[in-house]
Parts: structure tokens; sequence; C-alpha cells
């Protein structure tokens, strides 16, 4: 098939689908005669998993890392939960981090609305931001 029908099969564009051939993530495909890309079903089943696990949040450097497991023969079960669980720890940091961040806008706006515009008077800083 050409690489409109592997677009249109997997689920991305044709520019993801040649970059992906151009970083080594999807091997160089036959050509035809023509010079056209020529792939097969192995290439949709391939492209599918990189979606699906780019989706989970996995990294292309982790997809790259599964694949060339999976083709060596080796298990992947382990590494993808060590991926997930440090993906995992990663949103949880930015969720404490965010939190945080929520917190002092809420006792900024809790300032803002007690302090009287009208005595704000002193040209280089801000009484919500610098009291």
């Amino acid at each position: 098939m050409r690489i409109g029908a592997l677009a249109e099969m997997s689920g991305l564009s044709t520019q993801t689908i040649r970059y992906y051939e151009s970083i080594d993530l999807l091997p160089a495909p036959e050509r035809t005669p023509g010079g056209y890309r020529s792939y097969d079903a192995d290439d949709v089943q391939r492209l599918r998993f990189i979606r699906d696990a780019q989706r989970c949040g996995l990294t292309l450097a982790e997809v790259e890392t599964l694949l060339s497991m999976k083709h060596a023969g080796i298990a992947t079960c382990g590494h993808t939960l060590a991926f997930l669980d440090r993906h995992v720890a990663e949103i949880d940091a930015q969720i404490g981090r965010l939190q945080a961040a929520r917190a002092e806008m809420v006792e900024l706006t809790r300032r803002a609305r007690r302090l009287d515009p009208a005595a704000c008077t002193d040209p280089h800083r801000c009484q919500v931001i610098d009291p």
C-alpha cells in the first residue's frame, strides 16, 4: 500500500510517517519500480503501536526502546511498567507544583480583594504582589 493508505489505516499523517522513517522508528519501506513507498500490514501495526504508546504518555525514545526489545525477542512488560511508573511520578510532581501555584494565586486574589486601589501609589511595585 502507498503512504496515503497507510496514513488512513494508522490514524497518522503522511508527514508523521515520513518523520518516523527519518528517525528509524519505522523501517525504510520497499520502493515500487516507480519510486513510490510500499508498505504492508506490519507497518500499519507498528504505527498503531507507536500512536497508542504515545497516547499513553511514552516518549518516542521509550517507544523505540520497546520496539527494539520486541525485535530482539525480549519481553517488554517490565520496561513498560517502569516507563509508566516514572511518568505517573512526573505527573504527581507536576500536580503538586500546580496545587502550590494555585494556593499562591488564591492568596494573592484574597489580598487583592482586601486592598484599597486608591492606596496603590508606589510606581515601582504592586501592593497585591509585593506587600
